[in-house]
């Protein structure tokens, strides 16, 4: 069934047995892995987590169903991941929800499906299924969805602080989340003693992510210049930016890429595209539409969003990470120069 966010967050917290698979699918990964982190805690400190790659649901489309219905070693709750997801999945999904029995939830994340994929499908019509479409927050939306994590931590947003911390993370939800429990703890907040999160708050504890910082290390690497770029990141490292909002600001940029070269490849005229741009972006803009085909884009984008999953992950090396695939793609735009 279709849900949205607020009806997927209760179903997670009450722990219904009722539903047997919880899809996230759509560009916000990092917001469809909160939501499976929220399976986690709802099941307890113990749970056990069981992690499946979609090519071994290919392989074995039984494996889901059977993990779904074994009991956990230790005789306590357990729970099911699946990242990265797409089409080959389909039959393992429709075993899972067919099966007789099963007593695990399971979550599958897969942000490269659309709406009208199968997978997508399957779960919007099946009643033991919950689906969401994850899509970055924008404007308002992002200030909503500060305020609601806010209140989770027991933090009460106030004037501008909503605004602040959406533009800061970049609609980031992982990336707000883990503002705000230092800025809870730094209050000394919890839903049961609920603090005012104001801009001394902010200013003592805050990330400042620098927008304009961000811009132009993405510039230096779409523009293939390796050694500027190294210094953009040496400066946001300095500041401690979090890597995650660099790597979607330039997922964006590379999407806004691959959208103005599919009209362009179906005929559009290259000023007539250019001209939508801001005015000021547009000699960049132009310059990276020589440089990156549609190819060497779809390539890019997957590497960033490889690095995005390799940083979230438990026990990971950090901003190296996200340095390195930046780095790689100005390396392939240099090579086109």
């Amino acid at each position: 069934m279709k849900a949205n966010a607020n009806q997927i967050r209760i179903a997670i917290d009450a722990a219904s047995p009722d539903v047997r698979l919880y899809l996230f699918h759509g560009p916000d990964e990092s917001g469809a892995r909160e939501l499976a982190a929220r399976v986690g805690r709802a099941l307890g400190p113990e749970a056990e987590r069981i992690d499946l790659e979609p090519a071994q649901l290919r392989s074995n489309p039984g494996l889901l169903a059977d993990e779904a219905a074994a009991l956990s070693l230790f005789g306590g709750a357990r729970h099911i991941r699946v990242s990265g997801a797409g089409e080959e999945s389909l039959e393992a999904l429709t075993l899972l929800l067919d099966a007789e029995r099963t007593g695990n939830p399971v979550v599958v994340i897969a942000p490269s499906l659309k709406a009208t994929a199968k997978v997508v499908k399957l779960a919007l019509g099946h009643p033991r299924a919950m689906c969401l479409a994850c899509y970055l927050p924008e404007g308002g939306d992002a200030d909503r969805l500060a305020t609601a994590i806010a209140r989770e931590q027991g933090l009460r947003t106030t004037g501008g602080t909503a605004a602040r911390l959406a533009a800061a993370s970049g609609g980031d939800r992982a990336v707000m989340t883990r503002e705000l429990e230092k800025l809870a703890l730094y209050l000394d907040a919890a839903p049961e003693r609920p603090r005012e999160l104001d801009d001394a708050a902010l200013d003592a504890v805050g990330a400042d992510l620098g927008d304009s910082e961000m811009s132009r290390a993405i510039d230096a690497a779409l523009d293939g210049s390796p050694d500027t770029l190294a210094n953009e990141l040496a400066q946001l490292a300095e500041a401690n930016v979090s890597p995650i909002p660099v790597l979607r600001q330039l997922t964006r940029r590379l999407v806004g890429l691959a959208e103005m070269h599919a009209e362009l490849d179906a005929g559009a005229d290259p000023k007539a595209v250019i001209e939508r741009v801001f005015f000021r972006e547009r000699a960049n803009t132009s310059r990276a539409l020589r440089l990156w085909d549609s190819n060497r884009i779809n390539d890019a984008i997957k590497r960033i969003r490889e690095a995005e999953r390799a940083i979230m992950a438990p026990q990971n090396p950090g901003n190296v990470v996200a340095d390195a695939a930046i780095i790689v793609l100005a390396r392939m735009a240099a090579r086109q120069r």
